[in-house]
């Protein structure tokens, strides 16, 4: 990561919700230098006391005030609040500032902004930083969290050239490696990796949890059990919002495996080895020549 070193991009940056990435992205950016303010603004007193101890932003403030300071304003909310965020921001809206968000689906996103900012939606530039963890809350920041990590950025057409790169700019700075797409096929990538793998882990745990014997079932779980669920303990309101707003894509991928797991579940009634062992070669091909 870039040091004290860099000039800094912009004077003032807002962080509106300061959890896990919101807090990890103050600390990076100031840690690089490229901040020289950094405000905060959430829905809980105590998050963002936790934030200021930690480091993440220098004060806490009201929408409209951060609104009015800030050059970069970043929304770290769940995708669903995207619109009521940016009705709060923009009659005190910089024309010089920039948005940008970090929400798991962008086409959501994309329509809200249009919808709110009308001829300001120059200013919003998309985002999707591809890093995070089960822990939330401004206690989880890491200044490194975003270090050889993916972030995405869906720049749509009225977006300046300039600002694109500046935004570009910030992440590799603070240790990213961005990547551009439209946000229609950011959500259907994401849909399969992302967003199904979540539903997954979380319908294993609630199947467990469910179960007569649960404590005995979770007494003795393994390493596996424990590696499959992590993602579990994310942010229920925050992928509540996302299966909602990807449904399409996420009902998709959700037909393609369950379609999967029936002929996997028709050989083990036949007990058809042959068949079975044909499945798990292929998957575990797959899983060993990819390089996450």
């Amino acid at each position: 990561m870039t040091t004290q070193h860099q000039d800094p991009h912009f004077n003032t940056v807002g962080i509106i919700g300061v959890g896990l990435i919101g807090g990890s992205l103050g600390l990076a950016l100031k840690k690089a230098g490229l901040v020289k303010k950094v405000l905060g603004t959430g829905r809980t007193k105590s998050n963002l006391d936790t934030a200021i101890e930690h480091g993440s932003i220098d004060y806490i403030v009201d929408l409209p005030e951060l609104a009015k300071q800030s050059d970069l304003i970043i929304v770290c909310a769940p995708v669903a609040q995207t619109g009521d965020i940016l009705r709060g921001i923009i009659a005190d809206l910089k024309t010089s500032a920039l948005i940008i968000d970090v929400g798991s689906t962008k086409m959501d996103v994309v329509q809200s902004a249009k919808e709110v900012l009308g001829d300001k939606i120059h200013q919003f530039i998309p985002c999707h930083p591809i890093a995070g963890g089960a822990s939330h809350g401004a206690s989880a920041a890491k200044v490194d969290l975003f270090e050889n990590k993916q972030v995405i950025l869906c720049p749509l057409l009225e977006n300046r050239t300039v600002d694109i790169d500046l935004i570009e700019s910030t992440w590799k700075t603070i240790g990213a490696k961005v990547y551009k797409m439209a946000a229609v096929e950011h959500d259907h990538l994401f849909a399969a990796v992302s967003h199904l793998p979540h539903l997954l882990s979380y319908a294993l745990m609630l199947q467990i949890a469910n179960a007569d014997d649960a404590q005995k079932k979770f007494v003795h779980a393994g390493a596996g059990f424990r590696d499959f669920t992590r993602i579990a303990g994310s942010s229920p309101e925050m992928w509540t919002d996302i299966s909602l707003a990807n449904r399409v894509a996420i009902l998709k991928e959700l037909e393609a495996y369950l379609h999967i797991i029936e002929h996997m579940k028709k050989a083990i009634v036949e007990e058809d080895a042959k068949a079975l062992q044909k499945m798990f070669q292929i998957a575990s091909d797959s899983r060993n020549q990819w390089q996450g």
